[in-house]
């Protein structure tokens, strides 16, 4: 990948990684692992810390300490994300390519999901989640926005935010999402859910959403600056898949645990609610067994 390709593209991986360095910029050491990441991203974001210290022809410490001047916690955390914005760079084909994976593929699904949901409780911000749940149990309106794949994390968000007793619409439908977007007031939210490259109906719905006065929150692996601008709080979630797909097991973890935070707001507003809902799926018959009553 060339260092100057991404140079004028404020969207791109050089820019989004040159934008992190410190005003005072690094010292000379600290420079060699930046440019090792800049000119190797794909080495890089595959690499130990040892490894990537190798590259760069500096110790461990030193790569530790480039990553936290750079605003992470460790070399960990910046891996995880230098090789989301990678990927994001990346072509679907060139995706498989670069996530080549031997041995069976089903077992190194599970695998990555595994890793990547112990990544999220390490580096997760709780507030987040409690700030996105307060906000949609004090606003009248909540759109939920997700495309493709990503439907399934924003399906499960807004039907548990019904169960829960509060308002919130899934729009997966472009023509829909406009004409919904024509109707967003001043404290509204809306959740936007999107991975890898983002839709780009998903980035001018946050935009267009912020412009009018509600609240925007994101659920993404690598937010463009442009999503990240419109957005009051930008979920970092790990997304990272095998072969041409991204993981969806993070990004509903994250949904369920904004639920459950939600769910504790007002239990008896949630209990009624679901007491009520449990009403109807019984007189539509919709369960195939039945609870036990008494």
């Amino acid at each position: 990948m060339s260092t100057t390709s991404a140079a004028g593209d404020p969207d791109g991986f050089e820019s989004w990684l040159r934008g992190r360095v410190p005003e005072r910029g690094l010292r000379t050491k600290g420079a060699s692992v930046l440019e090792v990441l800049l000119t190797q991203p794909r080495r890089a974001s595959y690499s130990s810390a040892a490894e990537a210290a190798d590259l760069a022809g500096v110790n461990v410490a030193t790569v530790s300490r480039t990553a936290q001047a750079l605003g992470f916690r460790g070399w960990s955390d910046l891996q995880h994300e230098l090789r989301a914005r990678y990927l994001s760079s990346l072509s679907a084909p060139d995706v498989a390519a670069a996530q080549r994976t031997d041995g069976d593929l089903g077992t190194a699904s599970l695998g990555r999901d595994l890793e990547s949901l112990a990544l999220l409780a390490r580096r997760l911000d709780e507030t987040q989640i409690r700030v996105i749940a307060d906000a949609i149990a004090h606003t009248r309106r909540t759109l939920v926005v997700a495309n493709g794949s990503y439907v399934a994390v924003g399906s499960a968000l807004g039907h548990n935010v019904r169960l829960a007793g509060y308002d919130a619409t899934v729009v997966r439908d472009d023509a829909d999402l406009a004409n919904h977007l024509s109707r967003i007031e001043p404290g509204d939210v809306l959740v936007a859910i999107s991975f890898w490259r983002l839709y780009q109906s998903t980035v001018t719905a946050a935009e267009e959403a912020h412009s009018r006065g509600a609240r925007v929150f994101v659920l993404t692996d690598a937010a463009s600056p442009a999503l990240a601008a419109a957005a009051e709080q930008v979920v970092l979630i790990p997304a990272e898949g095998v072969a041409f797909f991204p993981s969806l097991v993070p990004g509903l973890a994250v949904a369920q645990a904004i639920v459950a935070h939600l769910s504790a707001l007002d239990p008896e507003r949630t209990r009624a609610s679901i007491e009520a809902a449990e009403a109807q799926w019984s007189r539509f018959g919709l369960m195939h067994r039945q609870p036990r009553r008494g």
